[in-house]
């Protein structure tokens, strides 16, 4: 696989700096560039060109709430990794359902660090079976009407597409679902891939989180 190009953003230099050197050995992920604010975003994704954003949230000037939302409005937008100090931080949810693919702790350890960033760069999520029960404690709080809308989304898949989406939301991966579902990986690209145009999302978090506001996960 080629290298994957990453862009870091954090307003703290210690921080940026340790996940430089975190990402940097070895040949697969190659640190391109750093922002120390969301404002920078824009024009550094235009310089660097990166495959992956790792965006920390709490950020003086532009948040990283708000520049996920913007960035992945833009055609051929990278993927998102959200950055923050604390699981159940209510900004993550809100920068999930905006487009980013997972969020990791900033105490992650460097192996877990890079494994979710390639499986991002990949299309895969970063949410393990821990993270999807903490995002569903999430979903049960949020007090918008949910339900009813994800219900009306839901219903434009097929039966087969149905099962893959709450398969995604349970935070397994294109070869278990296979497992699960007694067919190939490419088909349960295809499928996914098809759920994710039906329902005009993302990726597979957006996936995941709609499935939980039905109740289905």
């Amino acid at each position: 696989m080629r290298t994957v190009r990453v862009l870091i953003v954090d307003d703290d230099p210690l921080v940026r700096a340790g996940l430089s050197m975190i990402l940097s050995g070895g040949g697969d992920v190659r640190v391109v560039g750093q922002a120390a604010d969301g404002a920078e975003v824009p024009a550094a994704v235009a310089e660097h060109q990166p495959d992956v954003v790792l965006m920390d949230i709490r950020m003086p000037g532009v948040d990283g709430l708000t520049a996920t939302e913007r960035l992945r409005r833009r055609p051929e937008a990278p993927q998102v990794l959200v950055l923050t100090t604390f699981d159940a931080d209510e900004f993550v949810l809100r920068a999930l359902r905006v487009g980013a693919s997972g969020f990791l702790l900033k105490d992650t350890p460097p192996g877990q660090i890079k494994e979710a960033v390639l499986r991002v760069a990949q299309g895969e999520a970063t949410l393990s079976p821990s993270v999807t029960r903490q995002l569903i404690a999430h979903v049960a709080a949020d007090p918008r009407p949910a339900r009813d809308q994800a219900d009306e989304l839901l219903n434009r898949l097929s039966v087969r597409e149905k099962e893959v989406a709450v398969l995604v939301a349970q935070g397994k991966s294109n070869a278990e679902i296979s497992t699960d579902l007694y067919m190939s990986v490419a088909t349960v690209k295809a499928h996914v891939s098809r759920v994710l145009t039906k329902l005009d999302l993302n990726n597979r978090v957006q996936i995941a989180l709609l499935v939980h506001d039905a109740g289905l996960a």
